[in-house]
C-alpha cells in the first residue's frame, strides 16, 4: 500500500472511531510506529487530525457531540430519496432495527403515522428523532460510544442482539464491492451488524451509489448475506447488470 493511500485508510477509520492509537495502527497495517506518527503528522498538517500521546483524534471531535451532528453529510440529495423508498417496506406492526448511518438517519426522519412500531437502534442521533413519538417502542443498544456517527458498537452492542427476531433490518455500508462484499472503516461494527443480519428476517441494504466500487478497511461478507439493496437512480448501467448477475435483487429510488 503507497504511503497516501494508507493516510486515506487512516485518515477513515479516524472519521469513523473518532481517534486511533499508533500502536493499533502499526499492526493493521503492518508498518512501523515511526511511518505511523509521521502518517498522523502529515493528517495533522492537513489540517485533519490532532495528535496526542500515543495516537490522533479527530479535529472538532467535541463539537459535532454537542450539536448532535455527523461527520458524514454527503450525498444527502440521494440519500433522502433512498430513505423515501425505503420507508415504503415498513408496516404497521414491524419490529425493524435501523442501523446507524446518515442514510438510516434521514430513514428515522420520515418514520411517522405507523402503529404499533418498534425501532431497534444503536444510533443515539435516530433514537433521539424517534423517541418522542408515542406509536413507536423505541429500543436503544448498549455499547461502546464512537463520536463520530453517534452511536453505540462492540461486543456489548452485538450481544443485545441474540435471540432476538425482527421483520426487517436497514442496513448502512461504507463499500460494496463484489470482491470484498460489504466493507466498514471500523472493525468494531463488523460483530454488530454481523448479530443485526442474524436477527433479521429481510434486511435491506441502504446505500447511495457512491458506495458502489469502494472498498474499506474491514469487510463485513459477501452481497449474499442481503436480501435488497435500496440505492438512488445515479447508479450505473454497468453496476446494475453486475448486481443482477449476482441475484442482487435492486430497489432504484
Amino acid at each position: 500500500m503507497l504511503p497516501n493511500q494508507r493516510r486515506e485508510k487512516i485518515l477513515e477509520m479516524i472519521r469513523e472511531d473518532g481517534h486511533a492509537k499508533v500502536l493499533q495502527l502499526s499492526k493493521m497495517f503492518k508498518v512501523s510506529e515511526v511511518t505511523i506518527r509521521q502518517d498522523l503528522e502529515k493528517l495533522e498538517t492537513d489540517g485533519f487530525v490532532e495528535r496526542e500521546h500515543g495516537g490522533a483524534f479527530l479535529k472538532d471531535i467535541g463539537l459535532n457531540v454537542k450539536n448532535i451532528a455527523l461527520q458524514n453529510q454527503e450525498h444527502l440529495v440521494q440519500k433522502a430519496a433512498i430513505a423515501r423508498k425505503a420507508i415504503e417496506m415498513i408496516n404497521d406492526g414491524d419490529t425493524i432495527i435501523l442501523d446507524s448511518g446518515s442514510t438510516t438517519t434521514e430513514i428515522a426522519k420520515l418514520i411517522s403515522g405507523y402503529k404499533n412500531l418498534t425501532v431497534i437502534t444503536n444510533s443515539l442521533n435516530i433514537a433521539l428523532i424517534l423517541g418522542a413519538d408515542p406509536e413507536i417502542n423505541l429500543v436503544l443498544t448498549g455499547g461502546e460510544f464512537k463520536a463520530p456517527t453517534l452511536s453505540l458498537t462492540g461486543q456489548k452492542a452485538a450481544d443485545f442482539f441474540n435471540d432476538l427476531h425482527v421483520d426487517k433490518l436497514f442496513l448502512a455500508t461504507a463499500g460494496i464491492t463484489l470482491k470484498s462484499g460489504l466493507t466498514y472503516p471500523s472493525i468494531s461494527d463488523i460483530v454488530v451488524k454481523r448479530s443485526m443480519i442474524e436477527s433479521a428476517n429481510l434486511t435491506y441494504l441502504v446505500a447511495d451509489s457512491s458506495k458502489v466500487g469502494k472498498s474499506s478497511f474491514a469487510s463485513l461478507g459477501a452481497l449474499s448475506l442481503i436480501d435488497y439493496l435500496i440505492t438512488d437512480s445515479n447508479i450505473k448501467s454497468d453496476d446494475i447488470e453486475m448486481f443482477k448477475r449476482h441475484d442482487v435483487k435492486m430497489i432504484i429510488a
